[in-house]
């Protein structure tokens, strides 16, 4: 999906379903703003390409996670989907992210499986983007589900915006050489 241009530029091909208002879109294009500011990946309106992503609000927030090939849909209900956090977690899903506590170089067991992941020579990042918060998928009210090692009492997981670890992450493996210090 991803087609890297002369200069280094990185274009993602996307599409909205029409399901969408004017209002709806433009805060899922302002997410795509901090890629396009802080990394060479830009999410361009598709053109006929063959490969695209597609934005529909189904039923939740989801993603695949790298290129799918051909149409590739990302739901993004407008029920709850579109912050900014929530919008870039699934675009970084497309790009090829794992959630970040299932690094393969964690240091805990029984909350997530862990994935064999490229690191990328970056530390565990807390305030990822694409870290759980600690009570998501809780089956009790308040109950954590994770907890951070060796410092329980540390903050993750937030939607609010890619962190500056997040930001690194995409820069390497997409070799944003003009963007190394995001």
């Amino acid at each position: 999906m991803a087609k890297i241009h002369p200069g280094g530029l990185v274009e993602v091909p996307y599409i909205f379903s029409d399901y969408f208002y004017d209002s709806e879109k433009a805060s899922i294009k302002e997410a795509m703003d901090t890629f396009h500011k802080k990394t060479c990946v830009r999410f361009v309106p598709h053109r006929g390409q063959s490969d695209y992503l597609s934005i529909e609000s189904e039923m939740g927030c989801w993603a695949t996670i790298g290129r799918d090939g051909g149409r590739q849909l990302v739901s993004l209900s407008v029920y709850g989907c579109l912050d900014r956090g929530t919008i870039q977690h699934k675009l970084l899903h497309t790009l090829g992210f794992h959630h970040e506590h299932t690094r393969s170089d964690r240091d805990r067991a029984n909350n997530f499986n862990q994935m064999n992941t490229n690191n990328l020579n970056t530390p565990y990042d807390y305030s990822s983007v694409m870290h759980y918060g600690r009570s998501f998928f809780a089956s009790s009210f308040g109950a954590d589900t994770i907890a951070p090692i060796p410092d329980s009492s540390v903050p993750i997981g937030q939607r609010n915006v890619m962190s500056y670890l997040d930001i690194l992450r995409i820069n390497r493996l997409y070799k944003c050489s003009k963007y190394k210090n995001p």
